[in-house]
């Protein structure tokens, strides 16, 4: 515990460390936390599983207890489950302090939320999006005496994509003091990242995990070539090899659907494997209650989209399973990173078909070309079961749930409407701009006229 105690942590938070089980710093907190302490802003790349939470929450807790007051600081993350986590993590670290804290993602009510930031919670956890619908709701929420603005999994944060958060970080960087730590952290870096790197103020301290590998060496990387059509067959041969072989392993299977995630589930379920499932569409409630049910192993297995794939420690998770390869590299890097967290060991096998080739190659250059081993199947095994799994496909396509469908539907007639409107102001601005020219035109042929008069 000295080797904390070294970093400039006070002794109340070394001993929560202890009490924790965190009995040394990883290279991540060892470089980051003595620059947070002196004041700087700080950038952190490393691997994911290697601490970076922990980072930035004990500097944090630190300068609170010197002069606690609320709202000390606000943490943004891109994820609900991600934003429970971190708070939960300043909450135990934070106990002898009696740090107050408030949760501010989508899905819950506005009202209970906005009470909440009303009595000045130490800590703000949030997602971009439910925050900036607050600061624009309401003119009372004071921010200006933020000392801490902290970016979790930053380069989601900041790249534009189907989920682009630019116009919330607009609304919440408007409110929040310019005088502050800014502090980012994430596992993978971006081009945004760099360039925010070379515009940082506050004299920022940069660190970035320099190893030869983008994942941790406790990870056994592997993969198995399957045809397409064969696929689901493979993935139940695998979850019921794991099953027989280690009843206590929990599994995460991540596909790149919410349809593709419910339909798995309840294929999954049909051979009675403790299957659960977590993506976008279902309600909040929902997504939690089923988060829990695996973290305290009632469910063996989590089917999920990507919304699962960043930052979530559960140090059940033995394996993961990729049903479909990751099309960018740093997805998979941070799926696969959902196990072998903090020095443990985890296994990653990818589910490679024919079209995808391409995209392991990728996946190896990024990893700084560590290469994905292949997992060895018997494919006599797989055939076995081959047409039962096919026929459960086609059984659970049929049955699925018609609330997801119907979300579906709502949600491309509501981008349908966002496209029709949005054709409908640029015509306008087309027309204005028309009949200022047609003015100007025939004002100019007036003057003329009156000119040669």
């Amino acid at each position: 515990m000295a080797a904390f105690a070294s970093l400039g942590l006070s002794e109340w938070l070394v001993q929560q460390c202890k009490q924790m089980g965190i009995t040394r710093p990883t290279p991540v907190q060892e470089n980051c936390v003595p620059a947070i302490l002196e004041g700087r802003d700080c950038m952190g790349c490393a691997k994911t599983g290697s601490g970076k939470t922990a980072a930035f929450v004990l500097p944090v807790l630190q300068k609170l207890s010197e002069d606690p007051y609320g709202i000390f600081c606000l943490v943004l993350t891109p994820t609900r489950e991600l934003a429970y986590q971190i708070a939960e993590q300043f909450r135990v670290l934070g106990k002898p302090l009696g740090l107050k804290d408030c949760i501010v993602v989508g899905g819950m009510d506005m009202v209970a939320q906005g009470l909440e930031l009303s009595k000045k919670p130490h800590i703000v956890v949030a997602t971009p999006g439910r925050l900036a619908d607050h600061i624009r709701s309401c003119d009372t929420l004071n921010m200006k005496r933020i000392k801490f603005l902290i970016l979790d999994e930053a380069d989601r944060l900041l790249e534009q994509g189907c989920t682009d958060f630019t116009k919330d970080l607009e609304v919440i960087l408007s409110v929040v003091p310019a005088k502050r730590q800014t502090l980012l952290f994430s596992a993978t870096l971006t081009d945004t990242l760099q360039e925010l790197r070379n515009i940082a103020m506050n004299e920022p301290f940069f660190w970035e995990n320099k190893s030869e590998i983008r994942t941790v060496e406790e990870l056994d990387q592997r993969y198995v070539l399957t045809p397409e059509k064969v696929k689901d067959a493979y993935l139940v041969h695998l979850i019921q090899k794991f099953q027989d072989e280690h009843e206590d392993w929990s599994i995460m299977i991540f596909t790149n659907t919410c349809k593709n995630c419910q339909i798995l589930t309840m294929m999954l379920r049909e051979f009675n494997f403790p299957t659960i499932s977590l993506h976008s569409m279902m309600k909040q409630r929902q997504r939690f209650a089923n988060l829990a049910k695996f973290k305290s192993n009632v469910f063996k297995i989590l089917v999920a989209t990507d919304v699962a794939a960043r930052g979530l420690d559960i140090p059940t998770v033995q394996v993961v399973i990729n049903h479909n390869t990751p099309g960018l590299p740093k997805i998979y890097i941070h799926r696969v990173g959902r196990t072998a967290r903090a020095g443990r060991n985890g296994v990653s096998i990818t589910l490679v078909t024919q079209y995808d080739i391409h995209l392991v190659k990728s996946i190896e250059e990024k990893i700084r070309k560590t290469k994905l081993k292949e997992y060895p199947v018997e494919e006599k095994e797989v055939l076995k079961i081959l047409t039962q799994v096919n026929v459960m496909r086609r059984q659970c396509e049929i049955v699925r749930d018609p609330d997801l469908e119907e979300k579906r539907r709502n949600k491309l007639a509501k981008m349908k409407k966002g496209k029709k409107e949005s054709k409908g102001r640029i015509q306008e601005i087309i027309q204005k701009k028309k009949g200022k020219m047609l003015k100007k035109k025939g004002k100019n042929t007036r003057e003329t006229a009156a000119g040669l008069s």
